[in-house]
């Protein structure tokens, strides 16, 4: 049987993000430990983090920042989400980010059906969050949308049926989003086990090759770069 990185790869290419926005305008983002840019913009703050993300886009003529594939970052060490007495922290992002202005339409990676959506509350946290369930050669997976408008999981139904590149929500801004400089968190999963409207999107150093198997590089599928 094939693998699911496999499967992804040899796909056409998706947009999960306004499909008017060609990749030409895209830019990869360094929002990893080794970025100093961070220390002076203090992104701990997330009207702080937006002007960084605005100017960076500003300043390579772009519309849209991506990047953060097993990226370790200090960016979550605010948040006693991933890192507290009863766990190890947790600062290797997992999915894929696109940081774009808040309102800006998301849209199904694929065909498939929703499996689950919730309001994921909490600083740090992906507050309005749509998965997505798949079935391409025998293969069942699923698609995360994380940071979502609080709109964008209303008047939705587990089971409700999406087309690759039909709208699905749009992106949300700070106050819903976990406080976050508006961004998409995409992410593919394998095995959601008994998640629901929840998934980790961020791992500690021990568990990375676990993650790495059960959550392919989301490019693999956009085909950014």
């Amino acid at each position: 049987m094939k693998t699911l990185a496999s499967i992804l790869k040899n796909m056409p290419k998706s947009k999960v993000i306004d499909s008017t926005i060609d990749y030409s305008k895209y830019i990869a983002l360094d929002l990893s430990i080794n970025n100093q840019d961070l220390d002076v913009y203090k992104t701990g703050n997330s009207i702080d983090f937006e002007k960084y993300i605005n100017t960076y886009l500003k300043t390579n003529n772009a519309q849209v920042a991506f990047g953060g594939y097993i990226e370790g970052r200090t960016l979550y060490q605010r948040s006693p989400i991933f890192k507290n007495d009863q766990i190890s922290e947790r600062n290797i992002h997992i999915g894929l980010d696109l940081w774009i202005k808040a309102g800006t339409a998301v849209l199904a990676a694929l065909d498939g059906k929703i499996h689950s959506f919730k309001n994921n509350i909490g600083l740090g946290d992906y507050g309005p969050t749509i998965i997505l369930e798949h079935e391409i050669e025998s293969q069942k997976f699923y698609t995360l949308y994380g940071h979502l408008s609080l709109e964008s999981i209303e008047g939705i139904n587990v089971g409700d049926f999406f087309k690759k590149g039909e709208y699905l929500a749009k992106i949300g801004d700070s106050e819903v989003n976990g406080d976050y400089a508006p961004h998409l968190h995409f992410q593919i999963i394998k095995n959601i086990e008994n998640y629901w409207g929840d998934y980790p999107g961020v791992c500690n150093t021990k568990d990375v090759n676990f993650y790495i198997e059960n959550c392919p590089d989301p490019n693999l599928l956009l085909k950014i770069t």
